[in-house]
């Protein structure tokens, strides 16, 4: 494709009233260099028909159906391996974009050619600690700034599709919002959010406009992927986990060697050896 060409994906299951909001908008945002691509995991009949009825938009390039649910990792390596854009992005099926955010990310990243991925802020705006934030953040070529981190959320991003040439696929033991990512730090590519932030609305937090988890029983009916593995069953502790995943993505050092080698090692074991006495992750 060429000429600052994007790439989107987005992966959808069981969500039929999130999909026919976030889908709409993606398409909404999609500019006429920009390709949606689309796939379905598994067989939840509402979700499929909303996600059919938006197959044969101009902007969607190609839909792909799953009987199985195969999740993240083979939707993504399946993406990456037919894609031809510029520009690799994924925006998820509870995520809302705002106008522009093609656009912009596209400049920032044809500004600064050192950048592997830039993302879209996804918490609150209440969320932001300047005390902890403004010792990341970096002033970027056409007068942008980045909020510096080793990894970004895996939706409402945008990365040069050279990350991937170069770096290859998700490995089996690997996602992106995490070691991947972190594989791309250490080949030199400059990660973090743009700043000031354009906000991505994540449905899933009970205070997002649009969220459809308003009591413990939503929780229990459509628990989050992430609340799941942390074994959360109430609204409060959902909102205070997303709380605390904000201060920490914050917080975390931008520095390589407390995320590999000894120290990575010793926080994997920490975490293993908590889960084996019921003590959840935080994120």
């Amino acid at each position: 494709m060429g000429s600052g060409s994007v790439d989107v994906l987005m992966i959808t299951y069981n969500r039929p009233e999130y999909t026919r909001l976030s889908l709409g908008r993606l398409l909404e945002t999609a500019d006429e260099r920009t390709r949606v691509w689309l796939w379905h995991n598994g067989d939840d009949a509402a979700t499929l028909d909303v996600v059919k009825s938006f197959s044969t938009h101009p902007r969607v390039f190609e839909f792909n159906h799953s009987k199985e649910n195969l999740r993240l990792r083979a939707p993504t390596n399946w993406f990456w391996g037919r894609a031809k854009g510029d520009y690799f992005s994924k925006v998820d099926d509870d995520c809302l974009l705002p106008d522009g955010w093609i656009q912009t990310l596209r400049d920032v990243h044809e500004k600064n050619p050192k950048l592997g991925v830039i993302g879209c802020w996804r918490f609150q705006e209440s969320d932001f600690s300047p005390e902890l934030a403004n010792k990341k953040t970096v002033e970027l070529g056409g007068g942008y700034k980045l909020l510096r981190n080793l990894w970004v959320d895996d939706s409402g991003f945008l990365m040069k599709r050279e990350c991937v040439d170069r770096q290859g696929p998700l490995r089996d033991n690997e996602w992106f919002d995490g070691r991947y990512s972190i594989r791309l730090s250490q080949a030199g590519w400059v990660i973090g959010w743009l700043y000031p932030f354009i906000m991505q609305e994540h449905m899933d937090d009970p205070r997002a406009p649009h969220t459809g988890l308003k009591s413990d029983a939503d929780v229990l009916r459509a628990v989050p992927l992430t609340a799941q593995r942390n074994g959360i069953t109430t609204l409060a502790a959902w909102d205070a986990l997303l709380r605390r995943t904000a201060v920490d993505l914050q917080a975390s050092p931008i520095d390589l060697k407390y995320h590999t080698g000894w120290r990575l090692m010793l926080k994997r074991g920490v975490g293993k050896a908590k889960r084996a006495i019921g003590i959840r992750e935080q994120w």
